[in-house]
């Protein structure tokens, strides 16, 4: 099938039935469903501009199928390049407030299959399942999910490496037909726009025999028997897109995953009772990688949406020459151009790995991924500073159809700004900086990688300080 349609997606999800629950209620079609059927048409959209961009948006398979761009295996530096141009496309869309889209999992699953050796050699099937399951999802362009952290009553012990055996996902039993798995997962964005959910291991298990039922990598379908999502409460969707014009679109959602005795076909089984591979998976086959690139475009196109907005908010209140508005947007200047350079110098030291596709260079990434979450909440606090009051000075969409028009009307305006214009752009400051849908914003760049230590661990772990200190060593030798 390859690259379809918007409509096909849509069609798809309408017949997939998942159990979809939201405030006690079991949803029945979330392509009408008023809390979704926005954000499903916002997915949709995405693939129809495959379709309308086909040249830059997707690339023909060696038996000649034209398929969608995030699923490519790249070849060379300019590939990756390509592929990060693809991603951006996407995330305009959504002014990068949609962080899941399809190919946030479609490049890692691509990383993973070319990498088959890794799971052969756990069990020679694991190598052939991880490859037939790339070509499937990469031919019919699934719109997927995933969730990697199990729900744990104590922290302290998952920074330990311990599962919570009560409440964690877990195989319960082997069979000849395949695996059958229950517990719960957290979180899985986008679930209920999504046809399949790859499940993987990411927090780090001891390596003893207590933990085999705990390591697992496999994916089923979202409407497989026994498998339920509970979302969240959804983020002011029912208001007109004029009132809340990001929220009114892209609240992608989040749920927990809860498996009831599912049963996951071998063919679907990628690891298995296999600890070390599972702790290993996402560096080994560099998949972690892969997904930075979309995270680091995501992040450039999300500077500079919020730079804009803020440069217009200066505007509109004729502010742009006040020495302390001048100063926050070069705070915002700075961290745009930090991300910038960090994609950039990934994708132009794009390098073959071991695998034998090209991986952007993980240094410049890696920072990114770590500086982003420390960077954003600065964004969305120099919105509130020079939005000001401003920001709650905003009646709604039908204040304006009201008899109250002409008092809106005459003391709204802005500097060059009609009312209504300078009510929408701090409309749109306010879903960014002061609604729940902004608030979710927020908490979901904090984490949007885990645990901000943890990633900062890992940055340490994957720097080689050789250079560094052999430059201190040579200096200290010097006798002149």
């Amino acid at each position: 099938m390859g690259a379809r349609s918007g409509t096909s997606y849509l069609e798809s999800l309408r017949r997939l039935g998942a159990e979809v629950w939201l405030g006690g209620e079991r949803v029945n079609d979330v392509t009408t469903h008023p809390a979704f059927a926005t954000c499903a048409r916002s997915v949709a959209a995405l693939y129809d501009m495959q379709l309308e961009h086909a040249e830059e948006m997707t690339y023909r398979t060696d038996d000649g199928e034209q398929v969608g761009l995030s699923f490519i295996q790249p070849n060379c530096s300019e590939e990756v390049a390509k592929r990060g141009r693809m991603m951006r496309r996407w995330a305009e869309h959504s002014c990068a407030m949609m962080g899941r889209t399809p190919d946030y999992l479609n490049g890692t699953l691509a990383a993973m299959a070319s990498a088959r050796k890794f799971f052969a050699d756990s069990e020679p099937r694991f190598g052939e399942n991880i490859v037939n399951y790339y070509r499937e999802a990469r031919s019919r362009d699934w719109c997927a999910t995933h969730t990697l952290v199990n729900p744990r009553k104590s922290r302290a012990a998952g920074w330990a490496g311990h599962a919570d055996n009560e409440v964690a996902l877990r195989l319960v039993d082997q069979t000849s037909e395949g695996i059958v798995v229950s517990g719960c997962r957290v979180l899985a964005t986008l679930a209920p726009f999504s046809e399949e959910l790859q499940v993987f291991p990411s927090t780090v298990l001891k390596n003893e025999p207590a933990a085999k039922p705990f390591a697992l990598a496999f994916v089923t379908p979202c409407n497989a028997r026994g498998l339920r999502f509970l979302c969240r409460d959804p983020l002011d969707s029912l208001h007109s897109r004029f009132d809340h014009p990001l929220a009114s679109r892209f609240d992608e959602m989040d749920c927990v995953v809860v498996f009831d005795n599912v049963l996951v076909p071998w063919e679907r089984v990628f690891l298995c009772g296999d600890v070390e591979r599972c702790n290993t998976l996402y560096g080994e086959t560099e998949a972690v990688v892969h997904m930075m690139h979309q995270v680091a475009v995501k992040n450039v196109v999300k500077s500079e949406f919020m730079l804009g907005l803020a440069v217009q908010i200066a505007e509109a209140s004729d502010a742009m020459s006040l020495p302390h508005v001048r100063e926050r947007l070069a705070e915002m200047i700075m961290t745009t151009e930090v991300m910038r350079s960090c994609l950039r110098a990934a994708e132009a030291d794009a390098a073959r790995n071991k695998w034998g596709i090209f991986v952007p260079a993980r240094p410049p990434i890696d920072v990114g991924r770590n500086l982003f979450p420390r960077l954003y909440p600065r964004l969305v606090e120099i919105i509130q500073l020079n939005s000001s009051s401003s920001l709650v000075a905003t009646p709604s969409e039908r204040d304006f159809e009201s008899a109250v028009a002409p008092d809106i009307e005459r003391y709204l305006a802005g500097a060059d700004l009609d009312a209504r214009d300078r009510v929408a752009l701090y409309r749109l400051a306010w879903d960014v900086a002061g609604s729940s849908f902004g608030g979710r914003q927020l908490l979901y760049e904090r984490f949007f990688f885990g645990d901000p230590v943890r990633m900062a661990s890992a940055l340490v772990d994957n720097t080689n300080f050789e250079p560094c200190v052999r430059m201190v060593n040579d200096f200290l030798a010097r006798s002149n």
